[in-house]
């Protein structure tokens, strides 16, 4: 009974918690108001005028109801352009109302008109986002009048992202990258464009560490190991681009560059080499061999892969085989 009342007075904590931080980031991102003095004057009166937008049956706002609201907000067209009596008084004057993008809200006021609503879920660190510093608009990527894209997207989300993230499209079309230009998954798919959990530059979809993402998919390489690799442990991006890359792999540099970073060359890679011989002369009596010191050539043409194929961790520990002296007589 105690352990109940105890997880019970948590989970109320918790909650009470989540709501005093839903209520500060919308004070951080405030919503522009009209006259004061204007009254709501319901969705009939609007579509009036607006009768374009009558049987926009792609705007979900419009199916909304009002308990279905945070904070009883109005629904309908004027739950996002505010009360409309004196635009409606003053014969459609523009500036009576809340108007978007061209010559009317722009950037954070956009958000604050939107942030009403989503204040919870994927919506909730808008505020202090990357792309909310930026002042990148909601209505930047959505386009809420008849529109059919289920998300309200002004573009495909391939699209749309690479409109601003040129750089990070032109990775996509890279030999070894993620299949996103394929459409079998989404930019959305790592990073949350609303602000990631993890307040990260990249607005990653994780509160904790990268790896955590990429294990949601790549789960082979989860472990644990009795032997692990260092980098892998810390960040995979050590070690890989997940935009895109001209190595295999999504490595950001071939075999064995990228090892060699971290990795001083040993063994058949950078010292004595027993692979190619120097006879002497058949008449020479001493019939000696000699090695050809080939490391550094090798170092180029060796994979560290083809020794230690589980770069990932492994059960099997490595081989501390230095190299010396091999290989110097037959």
């Amino acid at each position: 009974m105690y352990r109940k009342i105890m997880v019970s007075v948590a989970g109320l904590a918790l909650l009470v918690g989540c709501a005093q931080g839903l209520q500060k980031r919308a004070d951080i991102v405030k919503a522009p108001t009209v006259d004061p003095c204007a009254t709501y004057v319901g969705d009939d009166t609007c579509l009036g005028c607006h009768d374009a937008y009558a049987n926009d049956r792609y705007n979900v706002h419009m199916r909304i109801q009002s308990f279905e609201v945070p904070g009883g907000y109005h629904t309908g067209c004027e739950g996002c352009h505010g009360p409309g009596s004196i635009h409606v008084e003053s014969d459609g004057d523009p500036e009576k109302i809340l108007r978007f993008g061209h010559e009317g809200l722009e950037g954070e006021e956009v958000a604050g008109v939107c942030t009403t609503c989503h204040q919870i879920g994927t919506h909730m660190n808008w505020a202090g986002s990357a792309h909310a510093e930026n002042d990148v608009a909601c209505i930047s990527c959505h386009k809420v009048h008849e529109n059919p894209n289920k998300m309200l997207l002004t573009q495909a989300e391939k699209d749309l992202c690479a409109t601003c993230h040129q750089d990070v499209n032109a990775q996509m079309y890279f030999p070894s990258h993620h299949p996103v230009k394929e459409e079998e998954m989404g930019c959305s798919s790592c990073h949350n464009p609303h602000g990631g959990e993890n307040f990260g530059p990249g607005m990653l979809k994780t509160d904790e560490r990268v790896n955590d993402l990429c294990l949601k998919c790549h789960t082979r390489y989860q472990g644990p190991y009795v032997f692990e690799h260092d980098p892998v442990v810390e960040d995979c991006m050590i070690c890989h681009d997940p935009h895109g890359t001209v190595a295999n792999n999504l490595l950001r540099q071939q075999e064995p560059f990228l090892c060699l970073q971290c990795h001083e060359g040993h063994f058949h890679a950078a010292r004595a080499s027993n692979s190619q011989f120097a006879v002497t002369p058949p008449g020479d009596p001493s019939n000696t061999v000699a090695a050809v010191d080939q490391g550094f050539q090798r170092s180029f043409m060796t994979k560290c892969t083809q020794c230690h194929s589980q770069v990932h961790g492994s059960d099997m520990p490595s081989q501390s085989v230095t190299g010396q002296g091999r290989g110097l007589t037959r």
